[in-house]
């Protein structure tokens, strides 16, 4: 039996998506309410909480390798594994040496409880459920985040498309929508704790409402925020283009602080892809979708995820894939090599796509992608744009602006944030800036960043 806790430290690692980022906020704060101290994870605990990722191969390997070595660490602690590779995989999970207690994506509300019921009794506990059963979104709400600037908000759980590459269904279960008023309350709490950008975020956002009776949908819950707060920024973490409606656009118009930029995912660049990945539009589709935004928005930034070496993919196909993302413009890609789930339909199909054609797609897109971001910030060059500040630059950020890193004033910092558009700056301050938006003379561009000066009398 591991030892009884007495100092109560706690320490989280988070694999993946926002989602995740937001389920460990959501249950670090549960054991901070009961007095818990939150360590970081490199530091000596008493209990360490890995909430895994199995969105592709890598995900799983890298949740084994974090769970290995929170054991390695201190092998006297309770490790604790959680999220969407305990879900799909609890044998996998339970098979790793000095795991103690292996919880899925739901009952993470009792997680308080169950560690300190393996405390007291030393027996190892699987609290893995059928997702699929569990039809109400757990209501985790956060009031304190790190930092004073950019919250993330999940108002959204589950998705019910089933694409033929991907396991998340499998791992998060049915769309579940967390309930208006609930979102509402939320954002306010954050607002008055001083935030200045809420995140919306969700497996599939889009789908938001649809189990509520269908009488909400997403433009509800994004007027709802914008009418009933103050808070300077709104912004959606992602929405399908088929989910771009008319009153989405109404919506987002009405209202300056919704964030004019969105995350629509591509995934394939030919509609023979689309339809193998069970995907539910088409390229004319998704073309018109951001051309109606367009129209609204001329400047609106766009980004979106496209996989290469989906099965079946031919040389052809993938040069489409290429013309078209660069006829749409993208601001920004994230490009994934396909990665062969077990248990998916796309894992059955035949002429799967060798490692090394993948790679060297992969290459392509990505190279694309820098070329395109870089065109996108070009054109904001000598423009003044609100930018959230966020944090004293990290020298990883520094290290991507060399050449063109503004000269620094005795009493100045280089200070790190974010236009609306998704633009990340970089601008020399003096004192702290953190949470305030003040206009950026914008005076350098590279693939990854802008950088400039705040506009003189505005701090």
């Amino acid at each position: 039996m591991k030892q009884e806790l007495s100092s109560q430290r706690v320490a989280f690692y988070t694999l993946g998506c926002k989602v995740n980022q937001y389920d460990t906020e959501a249950v670090a704060e549960l054991f901070a309410r009961e007095g818990w101290q939150i360590v970081e994870f490199s530091e000596p605990a008493d209990v360490y909480i890995i909430n895994t990722c199995t969105v592709t191969n890598m995900g799983d390997r890298k949740s084994r390798q974090i769970i290995r070595r929170a054991v390695r660490q201190n092998p006297e602690a309770a490790v604790v594994v959680m999220g969407c590779y305990a879900q799909v995989a609890p044998g996998e999970v339970a098979e790793i040496e000095g795991v103690d207690l292996v919880v899925g994506t739901n009952e993470r509300g009792r997680l308080v409880d169950l560690v300190r019921e393996f405390t007291t009794s030393g027996k190892r506990q699987f609290v893995v459920n059928d997702i699929f059963q569990t039809i109400e979104f757990e209501d985790l709400p956060i009031t304190q985040f790190k930092g004073r600037t950019r919250a993330t908000i999940k108002i959204q759980e589950g998705c019910n498309e089933f694409c033929s590459y991907c396991k998340i269904p499998y791992a998060r279960g049915r769309s579940r929508s967390r309930p208006l008023e609930s979102v509402v309350a939320e954002v306010k709490r954050l607002e008055a704790a001083g935030f200045s950008e809420v995140v919306l975020t969700g497996i599939h956002l889009g789908a938001y409402g649809r189990d509520l009776d269908g009488k909400l949908e997403l433009a509800d819950v994004l007027s709802a925020v914008a009418q009933s707060t103050e808070i300077p920024r709104i912004r959606i973490s992602s929405i399908d283009p088929h989910e771009v409606t008319p009153r989405f656009i109404q919506v987002m118009e009405e209202h300056p602080n919704i964030c004019r930029h969105l995350h629509i995912p591509l995934q394939g660049g030919h509609d023979e892809i689309l339809r193998a990945m069970r995907r539910r539009y088409t390229l004319a589709e998704y073309q018109r979708t951001v051309e109606q935004l367009r129209e609204v928005f001329p400047e609106i930034a766009l980004t979106t995820d496209i996989i290469v070496g989906f099965p079946g993919e031919t040389e052809d196909q993938f040069a489409s894939s290429l013309q078209f993302v660069e006829a749409m413009g993208f601001s920004r890609l994230h490009v994934f090599r396909y990665s062969r789930r077990s248990g998916t339909p796309a894992a059955k199909l035949a002429n799967q796509v060798s490692v090394a054609e993948k790679q060297e797609r992969s290459q392509r897109m990505l190279e694309l992608g820098q070329r395109l971001a870089l065109r996108y910030h070009e054109g904001f060059l000598q423009r003044s744009l609100p930018v959230l500040f966020e944090e004293p630059a990290s020298e990883e950020t520094v290290a991507v602006a060399v050449g063109s890193t503004p000269t620094l004033a005795p009493d100045e910092q280089l200070w790190e944030g974010l236009t609306d558009n998704y633009i990340r700056v970089l601008a020399p301050a003096a004192g702290d800036v953190s949470g305030r938006i003040l206009p950026v003379r914008l005076q350098g561009a590279s693939e990854d960043l802008m950088v400039g000066q705040i506009e003189k009398n505005s701090q």
